[in-house]
């Protein structure tokens, strides 16, 4: 080959490279493709730079074209970037710019996660959210901090060692006198004894109370509202019943609202809902759910079901009604006689006092001086005042 001809192969090739290495620099930096432009401001851009990768979802999808410094204090570095048309079916308004860091020490890039679903696209020069990026200086500066700190509880754990090991101070003496170790060993034996003592009767307490909750009487309503004691049955009970007129009066049988003679699990909430929408939509001093049980079975439980059977009413008052339900009270009347319904469930009542009706308060002698009667209703409710007498 002529020395001509070996001139024009090297000519020849050197130009295919310089093309392709056109091509590919173009290619990366969307020179020769469809493209459209977004920005994103930050307080810092953490060393990013011109033409620096722009990540979508961890892939290549733009570079950043510029980076505009403010133009005065207090406003923010502007950077905009070019993106390829493909990623405008998933970035939204509300995708978010941040700035990362390829490795630990590694190149800046931009990084713009997903938009969600129903978010409007974005539009050719819109500005986008982005977030602060994290500064390495600023966690070398904490980690310094971290670093004194620990020096300094160091220095301050060595100087109290000292003291110590010379005998100073109670632990120190507690070291270095063994009949003082002697006597806190047996005094710490005799407590661990006691504690143990009084783990037994903790567990003793948990296994009566897990009992309670099984109690063929509240297990239902146990079951279905989750309470751990009995203690809840009386948290809105009042001693008594007031000697003002109802404002209005709502009645039920025990049978018509709860699954069982001694259940107090409900099953038909819905009869309570004209209650309810009273209670909502009008001014009324207070209200009190009163309950009783016929004459038939146990006394002790008639009074715990007649207790749990009202607070269960005002639960699901209270939770689907909107009203002050600090207004709200139970009254627990254990057995009634006088009911002429035809059942020994029970009755249940919700009587609605005027404004101006002063609630009985826990621990004082009820108010009412004769029973109360719904004059719409056989039911006859009674005090706490005439069952003792």
């Amino acid at each position: 080959m002529s020395r001509v001809a070996r001139l024009g192969a090297f000519i020849v090739v050197a130009l295919a490279v310089l093309a392709a290495g056109v091509f590919i620099i173009g290619s990366k930096n969307y020179l020769f493709r469809s493209t459209y432009r977004l920005k994103a401001q930050f307080d810092n851009v953490a060393g990013l730079a011109n033409g620096a990768d722009v990540q979508v979802g961890g892939v290549h999808s733009g570079t950043v074209h510029s980076i505009n410094l403010p133009h005065k204090p207090g406003e923010k570095v502007t950077v905009v970037i070019d993106l390829d048309k493909s990623t405008h079916e998933i970035i939204k308004r509300d995708s978010v710019a941040s700035i990362e860091t390829e490795g630990v020490l590694g190149n800046q890039f931009l990084a713009i996660s997903f938009g969600s679903a129903g978010q409007a696209d974005v539009r050719n020069g819109d500005v986008i959210e982005s977030e602060t990026p994290l500064l390495m200086a600023d966690m070398l500066k904490k980690a310094n901090g971290m670093l004194d700190s620990s020096q300094q509880a160091t220095a301050h754990l060595n100087s109290v060692s000292a003291k110590i090991d010379s005998g100073q101070g109670t632990v120190g003496a507690l070291v270095n006198d063994k009949q003082l170790y002697s006597d806190l060993e047996q005094t710490t034996s005799t407590l661990h004894e006691t504690m143990l003592q009084a783990q037994t009767g903790v567990t003793d307490f948990k296994e009566n109370m897990e009992a309670l909750k099984h109690n063929f009487l509240l297990r239902g309503y146990f079951n279905k509202r989750g309470y751990e004691d009995s203690s809840a049955l009386a948290a809105n009970k009042i001693s008594g019943l007031p000697r003002d007129t109802p404002l209005k009066t709502f009645t039920y049988t025990a049978k018509q609202l709860f699954d069982a003679r001694d259940s107090a699990k409900l099953i038909n909430q819905k009869s309570l809902n004209a209650g309810g929408e009273f209670l909502a939509e009008n001014q009324f001093g207070f209200a009190v759910v009163v309950v009783s049980t016929g004459m038939e079975g146990d006394t002790q439980k008639d009074q715990v079901l007649t207790d749990a059977r009202a607070m269960v009413v005002r639960e699901y008052l209270v939770e689907h009604y909107g009203f002050d339900d600090s207004l709200l009270k139970t009254f627990g009347m254990g057995k009634q006689p006088g009911s002429n319904l035809g059942t020994d469930w029970g009755a249940i009542q919700i009587l609605i006092f005027p404004v101006g009706s002063e609630i009985p308060l826990n621990g004082q002698m009820p108010v009412v001086s004769s029973p109360v009667k719904d004059t719409n209703s056989p039911i006859q409710i009674t005090s706490a005042v005439s069952q003792k007498q």
